[in-house]
């Protein structure tokens, strides 16, 4: 009996190596997806565990995998339980970060594009999708994530160690809680910034994340510096306006990022377009495509195109972002869609990194 089971093993196995991950390029059974095969009588069933929860293609993949075994002479009933485990980072082996397994710098050239909006949005949209996820605003100067979050007063210490607040499914820390009203400016030089941001980063109990989702400055500093070199970043995502000139600018952060070996994981067209209220007609009021031209460009994927849509930017006041807000709004589906495209890119970068041996 158990060698005819395992024969039926084989068998199930063989029709789901025709099942591959189309962002590894390789089939289910070779990555180790396939486990916990069940045969029982005409039954079949089998988990399919995927590198991250906001898989893009996870229905896809089910239904072809239980299709494919529905199919074999002598089955009735094939059911495939799709489970996901996000992979470490090969390089994430900072000691105070140890429960982090990925770290996703969100970047832009020049303030006003809606980096933060966007930043904020994604992890709400992961977050949502099963993973553990958790927010840094590493704006020192300008931090907006307290309202986009809805979060105010000081976080708690445990000792030397701060607790994140939580909102929105988020972990979530920015130097925008420590000070005593939100109109206080902070009046300091590169060097206080620069240890600030490290507080922010490293003396925090962020416990056990599959992403820590780092909202940057504008531009190019000693913020984008200090993470670059001080943890090994997973990659970063470049967000900027179709428009020529914030499309320049915007290159040039990434091309920082290249410089300081940080994998570019994509770029998001912000304010791509503005869809009316009344007719639904779709105007491209700062250009059309330009992000998209500039990453098949520079040969870096290109994430999406978000609208110029009110509903984002009145749920971000409202401190609550509109993916949960309205998660059946356009944006909210456009946003999503970019989430799960991210959370394969990071995939890909972790499964093409080679593990670096331990001396």
């Amino acid at each position: 009996m158990n060698k005819e089971i395992d024969v039926a093993e084989e068998r199930v196995l063989g029709e789901l190596r025709k099942v591959r991950d189309p962002d590894l390029g390789k089939d289910i059974v070779s990555l180790g997806f396939v486990r916990n095969i069940k045969i029982e009588g005409a039954s079949v069933s089998f988990d399919i565990n995927l590198t991250t929860p906001a898989c893009p293609v996870k229905d896809q993949m089910r239904d072809e995998a239980e299709a494919l075994v529905g199919a074999l002479d002598g089955v009735t009933s094939a059911k495939a339980n799709m489970t996901a485990e996000v992979r470490k980072a090969p390089r994430m082996d900072k000691s105070s970060l140890a429960g982090i397994k990925n770290i996703v710098a969100v970047g832009s050239g020049k303030g006003g594009v809606g980096k933060s909006t966007i930043a904020v949005n994604l992890a709400t949209a992961l977050s949502m999708a099963g993973a553990s996820v958790g927010v840094l605003d590493g704006d020192i100067y300008g931090p907006t994530m307290p309202i986009m979050l809805g979060v105010t007063g000081p976080p708690d210490h445990v000792g030397n160690r701060i607790t994140p607040r939580e909102s929105s499914g988020l972990k979530f820390m920015s130097m925008g809680l420590m000070v005593k009203t939100p109109d206080q400016p902070l009046i300091w030089r590169g060097p206080m910034a620069h240890k600030a941001f490290q507080q922010c980063l490293f003396d925090v109990d962020w416990g056990e994340l599959d992403y820590l989702v780092v909202d940057l400055p504008p531009g190019t500093g000693d913020v984008h510096l200090t993470l670059a070199q001080s943890v090994p970043i997973t990659g970063c995502v470049i967000v900027s306006t179709p428009q020529d000139v914030g499309l320049q600018i915007s290159v040039k952060t990434l091309r920082m990022f290249e410089q300081t070996k940080v994998p570019i994981l994509g770029i998001i067209e912000n304010m791509a377009y503005y869809v009316c209220p009344h007719c639904d007609s779709k105007d491209h009021i700062f250009g059309d495509g330009g992000a998209r031209r500039a990453a098949e460009q520079i040969g870096v994927p290109f994430l999406g195109e978000v609208p110029l849509d009110l509903p984002i930017r009145t749920q971000a006041d409202a401190g609550v972002p509109i993916v949960i807000a309205q998660p059946e709004a356009a944006s909210s589906v456009v946003l999503r869609g970019i989430a799960e495209r991210l959370a394969a890119q990071i995939s890909i970068q972790n499964y093409n990194t080679p593990v670096l041996e331990v001396e």
